[in-house]
């Protein structure tokens, strides 16, 4: 499926930020949560949840209620052109490996 030029353009600028793309290479890995997020990018929550908001507008994360927690995951399977960029993207299993507990649960 052909995406108009427009949403591409769209899509690569969401993913031109720092924080965006972070979050992506975080979820390339697992899903997680808003709190987990927040600690690995040593950021606010609300900061978080606004570059996470940006990104569920864009379509590239979904998200998932259990009880009162939100879980994010990528949503990239209408974007097969995203494919070479989270391909090359670095791994944060190091990053993620620090978490304590998840907080969420």
């Amino acid at each position: 499926m052909s995406q108009p030029i427009e949403a591409l353009a769209e899509t690569i600028k969401l993913l031109s930020d720092k924080t965006r793309l972070t979050i992506v290479a975080m979820l390339k890995e697992k899903e997680m949560c808003v709190c987990d997020i927040v600690t690995v990018l040593e950021m606010t929550q609300p900061n978080v949840s606004q570059h996470l908001r940006k990104l569920k507008i864009g379509g590239l994360v979904s998200e998932t209620r259990r009880a009162q927690w939100i879980y994010y995951s990528l949503n990239l399977e209408d974007k097969p052109y995203l494919n070479g960029i989270v391909s090359v993207l670095p791994s944060m299993k190091e990053q993620l490996n620090k978490l304590d507990l998840e907080c969420c649960n």
